[in-house]
């Protein structure tokens, strides 16, 4: 059975690519208003674990629980629960910053969509671009513009992979803030990151990638951010 109240859960998960493990076995659990940190050297298979965990890529082996749930994305119900944002940039080409945010805002059915949509624009310090198509953004904007759209959703999972990517340090302090209000409204947050401070700022918790798991304190976590 999975963990009383666990939003996430994955017991003796094994990823990789061809039968072949990237790194050890993950067991994990992480229940609402938590934050699980994801840290490691690069190549340790960080994003691959968040992959497998967010049902963008099978488990070798192993069992990824969301609510007590096998992970089935292409469910209705699934994708109401999680929101991710992985460093793709995928956007409808003909589509206005704007008209992204309002998109995602309405197919979840978020109330006021024209209200929320301004906040994300504001807070991304994305409204002066509100207008413009997405090729027309900087690198930055762009990744503000995902996380806008991962964001303005509602979740009780959020997955982000290496959020603080091409944001500056005012706008990192400022995700970091939005990560815990998020968690602290009820949902469960998995954070990839190699930004210690983000890291402190943020979690609850701290899983270490490597040949070996291991769950450790996100003081621990931030120490192993910078010796890596």
């Amino acid at each position: 059975m999975a963990s009383v109240g666990a939003v996430l859960e994955a017991r003796e998960l094994q990823v990789g690519y061809d039968g072949a493990p990237v790194c050890g076995g993950v067991t994990v659990a992480v229940e609402p208003g938590e934050v699980l940190a994801v840290v490691g050297i690069n190549g340790a298979g960080k994003s691959t674990v968040v992959r497998t965990l967010a049902g963008r890529q099978l488990p070798l082996a192993g069992d990824v629980l969301i609510h007590g749930l096998p992970v089935t994305p292409d469910a209705v119900g699934f994708r109401r629960q999680v929101a991710a944002v992985f460093d793709e940039d995928v956007f409808f080409p003909a589509l206005t910053v704007r008209e992204h945010l309002l998109l995602v805002a309405r197919g979840h059915g978020v109330h006021s969509p024209e209200q929320s949509a301004d906040a994300e624009l504001e807070f991304f310090g994305l409204l002066d671009r509100a207008d413009a198509v997405p090729d027309s953004l900087s690198s930055g904007q762009r990744r503000r513009l995902l996380l806008a759209a991962g964001l303005i959703r509602p979740s009780s999972l959020l997955i982000l992979d290496e959020p603080e990517q091409r944001l500056d340090p005012v706008m990192r302090d400022a995700l970091g803030r939005r990560i815990r209000g998020h968690a602290e409204r009820g949902a469960a947050v998995v954070l990839v990151t190699h930004d210690p401070r983000l890291l402190v700022q943020t979690a609850t918790g701290c899983l270490v990638i490597g040949d070996a798991v291991e769950l450790v304190t996100p003081t621990q976590g931030a120490a192993v951010i910078a010796g890596s």
